[in-house]
């Protein structure tokens, strides 16, 4: 595997769709200077996730990480590669 992204899935939502949660720093690719501060860094993150469903995870369990609800862990990474503008393998920890 060439860029390993790890999707964790978490508990599934109200209506029981799955959810799989991704570090912030996996969409942080698009050169951020690193004077840039780790919260704006996120914030950053999260602006691009949510164009394609995610949202922030509200969670100790899992610090700056980005929700998405998916059944289909193949088109996310798709739409994640898309964004981040790489090439992830996908890695999924249950």
């Amino acid at each position: 595997m060439n860029n390993p992204l790890s999707l964790t899935r978490i508990k599934n939502d109200v209506n029981g769709n799955p959810r799989y949660v991704v570090h912030f720093l996996a969409l942080d690719v698009h050169g951020w200077q690193s004077n840039i501060g780790l919260s704006d860094r996120y914030s950053m993150a999260v602006s691009l996730a949510k164009r394609i469903g995610g949202k922030r995870f509200h969670n100790k369990q899992f610090g700056g990480g980005i929700v998405f609800q998916s059944y289909c862990t193949g088109e996310l990474m798709d739409s994640i590669n898309r964004i981040a503008g790489k090439s992830f393998d996908s890695v999924i920890v249950d």
